[in-house]
């Protein structure tokens, strides 16, 4: 499969959760997409149940589907509640935290500008979305691109201290990360636990 480009407002809708973050649309038609989407529902079988968790995690992240059984795999690997540690992994993406600090507006923003070699970690350049940042690594806007719309925009009023494993400063536009979050701090609604039964079928 390759990465979805298509209408995320659809995506939302499947699963009735703002997962991309507000949408108006959602709000208005919180009901599935589609010709039946606002007929009366099956019941969903408990496979059907732990799937659509695993694609909810896996959209909400931006992540396909090798990159997350292989995350879950080094997961199921790890010390530690396997469900819990997948989440960590995932929130440990370069990607995910140039959007947890702000710097970008989206995790599909975060991915561009990881991509297009606006983001530095420990002062190098980094290109790879889904570079494992470690505790105590900083993540940066290189000089040149500090100025770059999308980063002053997103950055504009933003709330720093909702996250408290990470640490920004804003001198020089960089936020460190402190260490791997708590499940109670991470705020998606995810139900790790029926990804991991699925996994473990």
């Amino acid at each position: 499969m390759a990465r979805y480009i298509g209408p995320k407002t659809k995506i939302a809708r499947k699963f009735g959760e703002p997962i991309f973050g507000p949408d108006k649309v959602l709000s208005k038609k919180n009901y599935p997409p589609g010709q039946h989407g606002n007929a009366r529902k099956r019941k969903t079988s408990e496979y059907g149940i732990q799937l659509r968790e695993k694609q909810k995690a896996k959209y909400t992240y931006g992540v396909l589907e090798k990159q997350f059984r292989n995350l879950f795999d080094k997961a199921a690997r790890s010390r530690g509640i396997t469900g819990e540690v997948l989440l960590q992994l995932l929130e440990a993406r370069l990607d995910n935290l140039v959007f947890r600090l702000g710097i970008a507006p989206t995790r599909a923003a975060a991915r561009q500008l990881v991509s297009h070699r606006h983001i530095t970690v420990d002062g190098k350049v980094v290109n790879i979305p889904s570079y494992s940042v470690k505790p105590g690594q900083i993540i940066g806007v290189r000089e040149r691109s500090k100025s770059l719309e999308v980063v002053v925009d997103a950055l504009a009023g933003f709330n720093h201290s909702k996250y408290p494993w990470i640490e920004w400063d804003q001198p020089s536009l960089s936020g460190k990360l402190l260490h791997l979050p708590e499940r109670t701090d991470i705020p998606e609604n995810i139900k790790e636990q029926l990804i991991v039964e699925l996994y473990s079928k």
